[in-house]
């Protein structure tokens, strides 16, 4: 008996993103239930090959449905995620609602796959930032091995981050420049077209924007607290997939071999690094993929026992629904729920 998934928010970039990864993994689902807003009811979005017909959150029956994997936002999550907890649906939420609730486990399976069991106080677990997921993926090895210090990271985010309005602005800024028309912003302080934007989220009192902490936030709560961490968070034109530059500083000596040869047999992680032309991964090229990718692995000429390098991943799958799914996935191969129909 196969179980019963619900997707919230299933007319976004993520929550489509969500089925399609369903899918094409083979979640051993018997019915996927797509919900979003009262204005998206009857919309058709879909699943594999078939196609699902949107039904409104408020109208959902969630004592039935087994998994929910919520991407509608923090602000609905908030609202709804303890509800449909309190129905016994596991919630799997990609909003940054839950990720600092002590009670509810932040998780990125190949980092922090035994922390999952925490999720019975609430029924509700996690998913971390995009930006966040990517980079401790390749960190944990790395830390296994000599124990992470200090990581400086500049991260390099495409639009998608910040949704279709975003993807659409970059589109209508590029084109608008292509015809001389003018240039409008509305979803970004500033043009993002052929330009950089060093701010993402809110500022803070410190002077960090609000995805600078959560990075710093995230890391501590699924690697180790101990770690130190500082984020300067860019926002790029680039349509999909999350770049980030990282300087670590370990405890115990490691070199770049070492570091090349650790992160090739580590789970998520596509190593390509040949120090030539092209000998590495752009954005471009991660988009559609599920893994972690790593280039450019050197040694860190300016601290004793350090590294640098380059981490590149899609940020739809792996910084959002494929994480989800992977975590949905956890739950049903440990056998930490059962279908509600079997039962």
């Amino acid at each position: 008996m196969g179980y019963k998934v619900a997707v919230v928010g299933a007319t976004g970039n993520v929550g489509r993103e969500m089925l399609s990864i369903l899918s094409e993994r083979g979640f051993p689902a018997d019915e996927v239930v797509a919900v979003a807003s009262r204005r998206s009811q009857g919309t058709e979005v879909s699943f594999g090959d078939k196609t699902l017909k949107v039904q409104a959150l408020e109208n959902v029956d969630f004592s039935d449905i087994d998994i929910c994997l919520m991407s509608a936002g923090g602000n609905i999550s908030k609202e709804w995620s303890p509800k449909i907890g309190a129905q016994g649906c596991v919630v799997i939420d990609n909003s940054s609602a839950w990720r600092y609730d002590a009670d509810v486990p932040l998780i990125v399976p190949e980092v922090n796959a035994d922390a999952v069991v925490g999720f019975t106080k609430k029924n509700i677990i996690a998913n971390p930032n995009c930006s966040t997921a990517q980079l401790v993926v390749a960190l944990k090895p790395l830390h296994d091995k000599a124990v992470i210090k200090r990581v400086v990271v500049a991260t390099y985010q495409s639009v998608s981050g910040a949704g279709k309005d975003g993807m659409d602005e970059l589109f209508t800024q590029t084109k608008a420049i292509y015809v001389s028309d003018p240039v409008e912003s509305h979803k970004f302080p500033k043009r993002i077209a052929f330009n950089l934007i060093p701010h993402i989220d809110v500022f803070m009192e410190d002077g960090y924007t609000k995805e600078e902490w959560k990075m710093t936030a995230e890391t501590k709560k699924i690697l180790d607290p101990k770690i130190k961490l500082t984020a300067t968070a860019v926002r790029v034109p680039v349509f999909v997939s999350h770049s980030e530059a990282v300087n670590i500083e370990f405890e115990n000596p490691i070199t770049a071999d070492e570091a090349r040869d650790i992160l090739r047999e580590a789970p998520g992680c596509l190593v390509v690094d040949k120090r030539e032309p092209g000998g590495y991964i752009t954005p471009y090229e991660a988009t559609g993929e599920d893994a972690t990718y790593i280039s450019r692995i050197r040694e860190d000429i300016t601290v004793e026992n350090g590294l640098a390098m380059w981490v590149v991943s899609d940020n739809l799958r792996k910084g959002a629904a494929l994480n989800a799914v992977q975590i949905a996935e956890v739950l049903v191969n440990r056998h930490l729920i059962k279908a509600k129909k079997a039962a």
